[in-house]
């Protein structure tokens, strides 16, 4: 047993049981820092720098454990390297993405072989200080089977009240965590267990807007991407033009990551010309389509005409907004309805609901006693290979039920979202920054939004809402009114 005692040993001395870093005391100097490092996100940095200033007035706060939660390639990893760069502390990446063995966390006991610490034990002896700030990538990734609840076993580690003595299987004496400054970051906050996310404090990270990606690709992306091409700014130029041509017809994203690749695909082009002996190469908007290919995306005025039974609906992913059409026909039959389009349970049921309310209004709307017995009612979301679900559909659905039903157009540069009841009334629904980015990038100019959602759209910037007309409704009478084509 000596080699595993000796282990053992080694790794308790290893451990920085007294050992700080010294924080930085200059909150200017973090503004700085922050603001250099990221375009916008303003909430988020104000959040921090609250944080920062209650740690110096109390010399050693409650350390809160802050949750980054937003769409893939916003920010989140980059903003707690910022952090830790304003902060003077030491950085350590903990990747739970795929984590399922409890043991990862907590660390194996001594008695196996090859037992070592846990991955947050080990973390803290990497950064050689007990109060280095700590990044646990990817929280709702975090998956469990049969040799424990991964999630569960992160409880103790992010609970302020308890992590004071973090017990760790391996070296079985206890660990102060207190001073460890943790940042979670998460894609979507459904996976991640309720008492998990109680002990966090969530920060959104929103989708960009077309105006921020621009900031964000003339300050930091070309600058990185000409550097990575091994380019000067003498060798190659890029306008601004081209760079928003990028962003609106190559890059439809929430976050800049497909952006950056882009901008550096345009980078190594550059570089092959100046390599065959080229000695400045001038990027234009019109030779975007020979160094690029066609555009991926197109502007959809076509698709914005009036129809009968369709309508846009606005959805949520975790990876930002999306716009969905909703088909509807009516076709004789026995009273059937078929819904189509890889739709989820939640969905199917507002489907039910749209028709439950339209069958008790039959007569407000002059629809015929007999008509649902001798009809079949399809509805079908295109692009049905793609599976949607969400309670925000709801007032789309009625809409385009009912206009199927009655033959009425719906207007074209129209989009909504919002879930219905039976009774015809409209709920709150969620993720409606993200959604209102994706009607903009279709064109969209009108949309219609539940009532109670109305505090949301006052936080948001004023380029998110610009150039939209968002009406407020309440009842299903309300959006009828607004969508038909009168």
């Amino acid at each position: 047993e000596s080699t595993m005692t000796k282990n053992y040993i080694e790794t308790m001395l290893e451990m920085p049981w007294n050992k700080v870093s010294r924080d930085s005391k200059s909150l200017e100097k973090a503004m700085e820092i922050l603001e250099e490092d990221h375009y916008g996100l303003k909430k988020v940095k104000e959040r921090i720098l609250d944080y920062l200033a209650v740690r110096f007035l109390t010399k050693k706060g409650e350390t809160p454990i802050l949750c980054l939660v937003g769409p893939p390639g916003t920010g989140k990893t980059s903003i707690a390297k910022s952090i830790a760069r304003a902060l003077h502390k030491k950085y350590v990446r903990i990747s739970l993405g795929g984590v399922r063995d409890e043991a990862e966390i907590r660390g194996h006991r001594k008695t196996y072989v090859g037992a070592m610490p846990g991955r947050i034990a080990e973390g803290i002896r990497q950064a050689g200080v007990k109060n280095p700030l700590m990044l646990l990538d990817e929280v709702d990734k975090v998956s469990s089977d049969y040799k424990g609840d991964t999630a569960s076993a992160l409880l103790e580690v992010l609970d302020g009240e308890q992590n004071v003595n973090f017990r760790d299987h391996y070296l079985e004496v206890p660990l102060d965590l207190s001073e460890v400054f943790f940042i979670a970051t998460a894609n979507d906050l459904t996976p991640i267990p309720k008492p998990l996310r109680d002990r966090m404090e969530i920060i959104e990270l929103s989708s960009y807007t077309e105006n921020e990606k621009f900031h964000i690709a003339e300050n930091y992306l070309v600058k990185k991407q000409r550097k990575l091409s091994g380019l000067t700014k003498k060798q190659v130029s890029i306008s601004d033009e081209v760079i928003r041509e990028v962003i609106h017809f190559y890059t439809r994203e929430a976050g800049v990551r497909n952006l950056e690749r882009t901008i550096g695909q345009l980078m190594h082009k550059a570089a092959r010309k100046i390599v065959e002996g080229e000695e400045k190469v001038d990027i234009k908007k019109k030779s975007l389509k020979e160094l690029l290919g066609p555009a991926p995306f197109e502007d959809e005025d076509e698709n914005l005409k009036p129809q009968i039974g369709v309508v846009r609906g606005l959805a949520w992913t975790s990876v930002g907004g999306d716009t969905l059409s909703i088909e509807v026909n009516v076709m004789p039959g026995k009273g059937k309805m078929e819904l189509t389009g890889c739709m989820g349970d939640v969905m199917k049921e507002s489907a039910q609901a749209a028709i439950s309310y339209i069958r008790s209004q039959s007569r407000k709307y002059k629809i015929k006693q007999d008509f649902f017995e001798k009809h079949d009612i399809h509805i079908h979301i295109p692009e049905g290979a793609v599976p949607k679900d969400g309670p925000s559909a709801g007032i789309t659905m009625t809409t385009a039920v009912l206009s199927a039903i009655t033959g009425n157009k719906v207007c074209g540069n129209l989009a909504m979202t919002g879930e219905v009841t039976i009774r015809g009334d409209v709920l709150m629904i969620g993720g409606l920054k993200e959604k209102l980015l994706a009607a903009k990038r279709l064109g969209i100019t009108k949309v219609l939004v539940p009532k109670s959602n109305e505090k949301d759209v006052k936080e948001f910037e004023e380029e998110v809402v610009e150039g939209l007309e968002i009406v407020y409704v309440k009842t299903m009478t309300q959006v009828i009114k607004e969508a038909f084509v009168h």
